[in-house]
């Protein structure tokens, strides 16, 4: 099975996911989105089939988050989509994309509705 997951090694919500997906015998694609974030179309696409909002796909307790203005409730889905590109560590981890699905997988266990 084609999986990838949108990995950050130092998350321990992203190790174990990465290890419940190893432990069901495949073998993903790992990407480290921090140095390779998805392409604007991939993370709207992501977001979709996750049935996600860009706002609950962010990491809103990073600092970041607040010094950039994001919590303001007027804050738009394409402004919100543009600072999750612009700065990947307020994309929360770990999401993974397999042919059944896409799923932003917190808790870990998550993953195994779509493998």
């Amino acid at each position: 099975m084609d999986i990838t997951i949108y990995h950050n090694p130092r998350c321990s919500n992203s190790r174990n996911t990465l290890a419940a997906i190893r432990a069901a015998g495949f073998e993903p694609q790992v990407v480290d989105y921090l140095d390779t974030p998805p392409a604007r179309a991939e993370l709207l696409r992501m977001l979709a089939a996750a049935g996600l909002r860009a706002r609950e796909a962010m990491r809103t307790k990073e600092s970041l988050y607040t010094e950039l203005g994001l919590d303001a409730a007027d804050i738009g889905e394409d402004a919100l989509v543009d600072a999750m590109l612009a700065h990947p560590v307020l994309l929360n981890r770990p999401f993974v994309v397999t042919p059944k699905g896409v799923r932003l997988c917190r808790p870990p266990e998550t993953v195994h509705e779509i493998l």
